[in-house]
């Protein structure tokens, strides 16, 4: 077995897992972020649930630990208040980040299932241990019954061949594999990274990699964990374990090489993690903003990289710098070996411990028409604000905040850039409300499609994260593809009965269940796709939402408004115009069974 079908058939009733078969996984922790904590919460009373273990149950306020949206402030209380009842470990806004507190705390191990409300929580990949995020609905089933199905997904490795170069950050390691993977290529895989230059990454490094796994498509991607990891989990956790490790004739589905000697220093352009530059290409543009943070790339080693940038320099006049420390104990850490210091005499704002501007509650965001180079792992569009955000390593980052204009640690200019004159910005477009209709549960379905023919729509443009404080569904609707281009209006022209027709990697991204349940609440009957994200897949189906995947749907004459008829059994797709039919995937027994149920929570 490869090292996730250990891990995962050692959590499960089988002494072996294989790729395709789904198996009931213990999780040995489970956790619920601040916004999705209320729905979890919401879900447990609604269905009159109980918490199966609380030592293994936790809440992580990291999206807004300022506390300053209202709407945020009342999730967070719903959440504490909550946990008072039930005896619920939170690590409240003074913590830092859900997934880099599991690994401090020691509640996560090499070997060792978690799950979160946050689509980086294979971010534990870093340790060795099985990490997902889940929506809502998962997270309560999790914190009921203490385990969760799982489809095993099959395994891909990836041997580094050759010396990183000196210059090349681990920031810009996951840049170049996005440059050669993108977003599709591992969608859906495991993937085990192994190599010489492999085994000399540090915690920290390993935690940047395996945090952009959602960003190239792959379920997690898993480190090999080294004695010094070993070490640190081992001084941290009150579980004793074992690390596992992949057997030698494990099957992997594929198998790359990749020579690391021609790593080169990265930037991704705005809008798409995956669309990759060399530095050099985008050297000299003016920045407005510059974010370092993020579960990607607010460590204590990115940090000092900072640091040793920033001293006895300036912040080029005009631009905001944000630096954001990833959690308490290395904010504390900034503090007394005098980085913050460092980071306020350079003219930095430095804010408390959390996930910032990516999640959209905290420092960080932009505005219309603003350009920010970022350490963030996403820059959909709207991600981050309304402006364009640059991906790029922390070197990158603080070098490009005191030149002014994107360049390296190397190339930083005498003399800053400075401002013209400033940019308009326009007024934000009104949103109209739009009224929803229920959707009915049958075996074979027929409407007006919707043919967008896109790949990786990713949540930020389904249901974007401006809108996630929003837990009543009937709200939900009149937010559906306000983040898409050319879409922007699809809630006041859908109809109840519609289904969309979309292509690859459709829902890649967060884990937020309002990217399925907004097409429910205008009553939109389901989505076709040639491929879903991993999270998003899952979300649709524990709501009773249909999803279905057809490879093939580009070779068939398929219009915008033909009129379909799809049975879920069966996977055939009945065109009325053409009168042809073409062959999807039918839902599993789990599926259906689920989708019978009204979701995965129903009776």
């Amino acid at each position: 077995m490869t090292l996730l079908e250990k891990i995962l058939a050692a959590h499960s009733e089988y002494n072996e897992v294989h790729p395709d078969e789904i198996a009931d996984i213990k999780i040995d922790t489970r956790v619920a972020r601040d916004f999705g904590g209320a729905n979890v919460v919401k879900n447990l009373k609604d269905y009159g649930l109980e918490i199966d273990d609380t030592n293994k149950t936790f809440f992580t306020f990291d999206c807004n630990p300022t506390g300053s949206d209202q709407k945020y402030a009342v999730n967070q209380h719903i959440c504490r208040l909550f946990a008072r009842e039930k005896g619920i470990t939170v690590y409240d806004i003074d913590s830092g980040i859900g997934t880099h507190i599991l690994i401090e705390k020691g509640h996560v191990f090499p070997g060792a299932t978690a799950v979160s409300t946050d689509s980086h929580a294979n971010v534990l990949g870093a340790v060795g241990a099985f990490g997902q995020g889940m929506g809502d609905l998962d997270i309560a089933a999790a914190w009921n019954r203490g385990k969760v199905w799982f489809k095993i997904p099959p395994s891909v490795k990836i041997n580094f061949e050759g010396t990183i170069p000196g210059n090349i950050s681990s920031k810009d390691i996951v840049l170049n594999l996005l440059k050669i993977f993108g977003a599709n290529t591992l969608l859906g895989y495991s993937v085990e990274i192994y190599g010489q230059s492999v085994d000399n990454l540090d915690l920290d490094d390993r935690i940047t990699i395996s945090s952009m796994a959602t960003e190239m498509g792959a379920i997690i991607i898993l480190f090999q964990p080294s004695q010094i990891i070993i070490d640190y989990c081992s001084e941290r956790s009150k579980t004793k374990f074992t690390s596992p490790s992949a057997d030698k004739d494990a099957h992997y589905d594929r198998v790359f090489y990749v020579d690391v000697t021609k790593f080169k220093p990265m930037v991704s352009l705005p809008g798409e993690p995956y669309h990759t530059v060399d530095v050099s290409e985008v050297h000299g543009i003016k920045i407005d903003s510059a974010f370092i943070g993020s579960c990607t790339n607010g460590r204590m080693n990115d940090l000092k990289k900072v640091a040793a940038i920033l001293k006895n320099k300036k912040v080029a006049p005009g631009v905001v710098l944000k630096i954001v420390p990833a959690t308490d104990d290395i904010w504390k850490q900034c503090l007394n070996e005098g980085l913050i210091n460092t980071f306020k005499n350079a003219g930095a704002l430095v804010s408390n411990a959390g996930c910032a501007g990516c999640a959209a509650g905290q420092v960080g965001q932009n505005g219309p028409g603003e350009i920010t180079i970022s350490t963030g792992n996403r820059n959909f569009a709207g991600k981050q604000g309304k402006g364009s955000v640059y991906l790029a390593s922390p070197e990158i980052v603080a070098a490009s905040a005191i030149a002014g204009y994107i360049t390296t640690p190397d190339n930083i200019p005498e003399k800053p850039l400075l401002f013209t004159k400033p940019e308009k910005i326009s007024e934000p477009a009104k949103k109209i409300k739009h009224i929803s209709t229920p959707q009915n549960c049958k075996s074979v379905i027929e409407g007006r499609i919707w043919l967008i023919q896109r790949d990786n729509i990713d949540t930020d443009m389904i249901f974007h994260n401006r809108y996630l404080t929003i837990t009543e569904g009937n709200e939900m609707g009149q937010y559906t593809f306000d983040n898409l281009k050319g879409y922007e209006d699809f809630s006041k022209k859908a109809m109840p009965g519609d289904i969309v027709i979309t292509a690859k990697n459709f829902g890649c991204g967060s884990s937020r269940q309002q990217a399925v349940d907004c097409f429910s609440a205008l009553g939109i009957q389901a989505i076709i796709a040639e491929s879903f994200g991993s999270i998003y897949e899952r979300n649709a189906i524990n709501a009773a939402f249909p999803v279905i995947t057809c490879k093939s749907i580009s070779e068939y004459d398929i219009k915008d408004g033909d009129i379909i008829k799809v049975n879920l059994k069966t996977g055939e797709i009945w065109n009325s115009r053409t009168d042809k039919i073409c062959v999807a995937d039918p839902f599993s027994d789990i599926q259906f069974e689920i989708y019978k149920r009204g979701g995965l929570l129903g009776a």
